[in-house]
């Protein structure tokens, strides 16, 4: 277990630093939208990219993986709708409570802490879970958050804006270009791969540090005081109930014959153990979501995934 949180430590603790960083003001909040900037458009989708370009295409195909992580995560996002909806809390806040209850923060922190955890191996399936999630959980969930509207097309609007959004974002193509690279077995002339080198070596450390950035902005500039029942059993859904229910069916799938590797399904668990994404806070924020219960959500799961992450690998490795 020691070993274990040597390894964990300095992903949570950079977090930490972007935390108190912003809350003691040593960086702006005007500053916060910049890191998302180098992060989202330059660095993450050359890491991306590297180890999409350095996988066998095999796993970034991996059928098994993608039937049981979808599975889970409409699973996970109806669940949380039927438990949190109610007269307070409407289709908006309860969709986007599902989309922090399934959606792991994989892309900014999942990717570098499980190929640190188990090799580079581990970047593919957990590729995969990217996919997943930003091409339907988020654009299913973002659908749903319009039924609250009275325009009968919200939905299917919502459902074309969220679309649009994926398609303008650079991660998943990064991660279609890695797979053709490592496909066809195509190499970037050597001064544009060292640049690739150069922005995919900061990705890990500078997302980190603005995942907690991001959390001390939401909580500084939330001025509503939200009731824990609101947000503590959604941070303990996306905490223990996914990896077990990600575990679970992919024992059953296994069981029933599905080609699904032991390996592959241990990285989808740990996948599912990792705290809530950062960036759903700014989609919650842009459709009109109560946000501040949102960044509570994901407060709460990254302080508490430093314990249960780390329980889970030492469970499963």
């Amino acid at each position: 277990m020691l070993g274990i949180l040597l390894i964990t430590f300095p992903f949570f603790a950079l977090v930490l630093c972007g935390y108190l960083a912003a809350r003691r003001g040593l960086l702006p909040q005007a500053a916060i939208p910049g890191l998302n900037t180098f992060v989202l458009y330059f660095a993450l989708p050359c890491m991306l990219y590297r180890f999409g370009a350095n996988t066998p295409l095999a796993q970034l195909l991996d059928g098994g993986v993608v039937a049981v992580y979808l599975l889970c995560a409409l699973i996970m996002v109806a669940l949380t709708i039927a438990v949190t909806r109610n007269k307070r809390i409407g289709w908006n806040d309860a969709s986007f409570g599902a989309l922090v209850a399934a959606f792991p923060n994989t892309g900014f922190m999942g990717v570098p802490l499980l190929v640190a955890l188990l090799g580079s191996q581990a970047a593919g399936p957990a590729i995969v879970t990217i996919v997943v999630d930003l091409l339907v959980t988020s654009s299913l969930c973002i659908a749903l958050s319009r039924l609250d509207s009275a325009d009968a097309h919200g939905a299917e609007v919502a459902a074309k804006n969220a679309l649009r959004g994926v398609a303008l974002n650079p991660m998943p193509w990064a991660i279609v270009l890695g797979a053709v690279s490592s496909g066809l077995q195509l190499a970037l002339p050597a001064p544009v791969m060292q640049t690739v080198a150069l922005l995919a070596d900061a990705a890990s450390p500078v997302a980190l540090f603005t995942i907690g950035a991001v959390l001390a902005r939401s909580q500084m500039n939330s001025v509503e005081t939200i009731a824990l029942k609101d947000y503590v059993p959604v941070a303990l859904i996306k905490l223990l109930l996914h990896p077990l229910l990600v575990g679970g069916v992919g024992l059953l799938a296994i069981y029933a014959g599905l080609s699904l590797e032991p390996f592959a399904l241990t990285v989808i668990v740990l996948v599912a153990a990792l705290p809530s994404a950062s960036n759903v806070s700014v989609l919650a924020e842009k459709f009109g979501a109560d946000n501040g219960r949102i960044a509570r959500i994901i407060l709460l799961s990254t302080v508490l995934a430093f314990f249960s992450f780390s329980a889970a690998v030492a469970l499963l490795t």
